[in-house]
């Protein structure tokens, strides 16, 4: 049984009297102690299918219309109150964007921490645990800073304070939502690398949510890539690295930049992605797509299984890369 399965979950946004669809037909599944990441621009939809697996969207405005969302073969949507708080922080535990505005400004970090434990570990509610999980996420002189209001620690100390209170509870499920964002490259890499030792000594799966391509080979062990409230691929990190199928994934990788490659200047993707409700008929990347055929514009692509394991959203997938395309 997966640890967690999502099976054609759509969600739509209730604003003004209209409907807007943000999530369309998503499915895919994550194996315990699997680290899978979800890649796309912003816009794409990855945070709210994140923040959609803990239930954590308001509704309304937020509306599940169809679709199940499995955590240990119990269906999220279904769950009451009381039960999907066992669930939040417990089996799943989240690492959110920005660690400056998710902390609270005003209680010391150790007693932050400290409120996780008596709600997921009460056995373990004390002092020494928090130091002990101050340790465990790299923090120097452990027992003096669980005494610093969050404002005292620079940003890459916030981070790693978010990822102690996050597997406090010791979760099965760990979604990280752009963790290194607003950090410098040397701690991003920190930050990543704690990821990884943590998963080992803990033996979590991870979710990571991020745009930027270059943590997904030696991190990933399966890539998902979102586009407009879609999956548009999905398959090992080194088979989607290597042979990217969907004409938006090799884009994406295109625009990333490479130590030694010669060009003068980065590819980029004309357009921008779509606002919630205004998608275009047909594939939702076509009016972006180089290799765009007449049919793009009109037939929706189903999510295609081209091989074991990989999965594709657009049946022109094994054209040539710089095959010129039919305007």
């Amino acid at each position: 049984m997966a640890l967690i399965e999502i099976e054609d979950l759509e969600l739509d946004f209730l604003a003004d009297g209209r409907v807007i669809r943000a999530l369309d037909g998503v499915s895919f599944k994550i194996e315990e102690g699997e680290t899978v990441c979800l890649v796309g621009e912003s816009g794409s939809g990855k945070s709210i299918t994140a923040l959609s697996i803990g239930k954590l969207l308001p509704s309304p405005p937020a509306h599940y219309r169809n679709g199940r969302i499995l955590v240990g073969g119990r269906d999220v949507l279904t769950m009451g109150k009381r039960e999907i708080r066992s669930i939040r922080g417990g089996t799943i535990s989240y690492i959110f964007q920005e660690p400056g505005a998710s902390l609270n400004p005003v209680i010391r970090i150790g007693n932050q921490i400290l409120e996780m434990l008596k709600l997921h570990r009460p056995e373990k509610a004390c002092e020494d645990e928090v130091v002990q999980l101050l340790k465990l996420v790299g923090i120097p002189a452990a027992e003096l800073r669980m005494r610093d209001y969050p404002h005292q620690l620079s940003g890459g100390m916030q981070q790693r304070i978010m990822i102690a209170m996050a597997i406090a509870s010791h979760p099965k499920l760990l979604i990280a939502d752009e963790p290194t964002t607003a950090l410098d490259v040397t701690i991003q890499a920190q930050i990543i690398d704690l990821l990884r030792e943590l998963k080992e000594r803990l033996g979590m799966g991870i979710l990571l949510i991020t745009h930027n391509l270059g943590l997904l080979r030696d991190f990933a062990d399966r890539v998902l890539v979102m586009y407009a409230g879609q999956i548009v691929e999905e398959g090992s990190a080194r088979k989607v690295l290597e042979d990217p199928l969907h004409p938006y994934t090799r884009a994406l990788l295109a625009s990333v930049p490479q130590l030694g490659a010669e060009h003068e200047r980065l590819i980029s993707i004309p357009g921008s992605v779509p606002q919630l409700g205004e998608w275009p008929s047909g594939c939702r990347f076509h009016p972006r797509c180089p290799q765009r055929q007449p049919p793009c514009n009109d037939h929706v692509p189903a999510l295609i299984e081209p091989s074991l394991g990989r999965r594709v959203r657009c049946p022109y997938y094994n054209f040539k890369k710089n095959e010129p395309a039919e305007s």
